[in-house]
């Protein structure tokens, strides 16, 4: 650990979480017994059979880390299903010191024949209100000694998607067949940005952002550019997964063409090879242009070391990930699990995995660790967040100063 900067201290102090997707951070106990509740087949009943078999600790590919949605997806067509999960992952999160967590889903893939979009939303922020709501009512929050859990959740609309993947989606495919697939996937996400700027204005639902998330070669941000900008002059924040697995024109294209406040991600944002615009003569100069660009605007980096480890072969361990050159650069970074499940991790272990593998003094480690906060999509007022920001910087004071000093 750098500088003494234990697992004792980390596990301690408040932390943020700003990409975590709820279809992929379920209890695998829950999964099991919601599985055999709604008749949903699996490889294995048991924890170790399903740790062996569907979410293991490394991947051949990113089509097999993404095997496991098909389990968990399937047994997130309900409300009660989908509120209890909600609600276990804000304990799970809430248990290991994050006090502000943003969880995303996408919507229209839980939506079934006797459930809705609007309330599959409606049954997520119930979940997470039951968790915050035990946990802001303890003595020891009311009285100082702990920091209050705070949340929003973002909408996430999908790069592609196919009639098997959900009800809504084989729907909609079907009542627009005369369009081609990118109008279709446009259109999704314009319904999916009208509803949610609708939940948050006139139902006050804490939906907070909106992203785009899947594949990203050949499935371009541009085919959703009418959902970013009913969201953009909505006052809504955005962020979109890219420079997963395609290159800096992704990242470029998700602020330009999309208003992106953060980035999911970012990986390949240095990696100048891997532009394919022919315009682009000095691909070295674009790249700086761009790092430069998202460190002075503040525009944040969710980076998520475990999953870009089990999903990029060509990233062979944390000393060799981007995000040291990216912290170098000045970059609002931030650490986040994405899916809790599917990599088995949690905030506090990728914290350590951060600090065992590159060189931090203990400023940029608080630095990294309050721009968790700093970035967030806070459901209240700025001054709010300003408030709540400075008690978490101070909270990280006491507890450096009792286990670093």
């Amino acid at each position: 650990m750098n500088h003494k900067i234990s697992a004792e201290f980390i596990r301690l102090i408040p932390k943020a979480d700003l990409h975590v997707h709820l279809d992929g951070s379920l209890r695998l106990s829950t999964l099991i017994e919601l599985a055999q509740k709604e008749g949903v087949s699996l490889p294995a009943y048991t924890e170790k059979g399903l740790r062996e078999k569907v979410f293991k600790k490394q991947y051949a590919s990113l089509p097999e880390y993404l095997q496991g949605f098909n389990y968990t997806t399937a047994v997130m067509r309900n409300k009660e299903n989908i509120e209890r999960i909600a609600y276990e992952l804000g304990q799970d999160a809430i248990a290991e010191g994050v006090r502000y967590m943003e969880v995303r889903f996408a919507p229209q893939l839980h939506a079934s024949e006797t459930l809705t979009v609007a309330e599959a939303v409606r049954a997520v922020v119930a979940g997470l209100q039951r968790a915050q709501k035990e946990h802001n009512s303890r003595a020891e929050v009311k009285n100082g000694k702990d920091l209050p859990f705070y949340f929003g959740v973002i909408a996430c609309a999908m790069r592609s998607f196919n009639a098997f993947m959900s009800p809504y989606y084989k729907n909609l495919i079907g009542a627009l067949s005369q369009y081609s697939k990118s109008e279709i996937f446009g259109v999704a996400s314009l319904e999916l940005a009208r509803l949610m700027v609708k939940l948050a204005r006139e139902e006050h639902l804490p939906v907070v952002g909106f992203d785009l998330a899947g594949e990203e070669a050949g499935y371009p941000a541009s085919d959703h550019v009418e959902a970013y900008k009913y969201v953009h002059k909505n006052f809504m924040r955005k962020t979109v997964h890219s420079g997963e697995a395609y290159g800096p024109e992704s990242i470029f294209q998700a602020i330009t063409d999309c208003y992106a406040n953060r980035i999911g991600h970012g990986t390949h944002l240095f990696d100048a090879a891997l532009i394919k615009d022919r315009k682009v003569k000095d691909k070295t100069a674009y790249v700086e242009a761009l790092a430069n660009y998202i460190a002075s605007e503040r525009i944040g980096v969710e980076v998520c070391l475990t999953s870009n480890l089990q999903t990029l072969p060509e990233i062979k361990s944390v000393s060799k990930h981007p995000v040291r050159e990216m912290i170098k650069r000045g970059l609002s970074v931030s650490i986040a699990t994405d899916n809790r499940l599917v990599s088995n991790t949690t905030v506090s272990k990728e914290l350590e995995l951060l600090v065992k593998h590159i060189p931090l003094t203990r400023k940029e480690f608080k630095n990294i660790v309050i721009a968790g906060f700093k970035g967030a999509f806070f459901p209240g007022s700025y001054m709010d967040r300003r408030i709540f920001v400075r008690q978490v910087s101070n909270r990280y004071d006491e507890l450096a100063k009792k286990y670093l000093d």
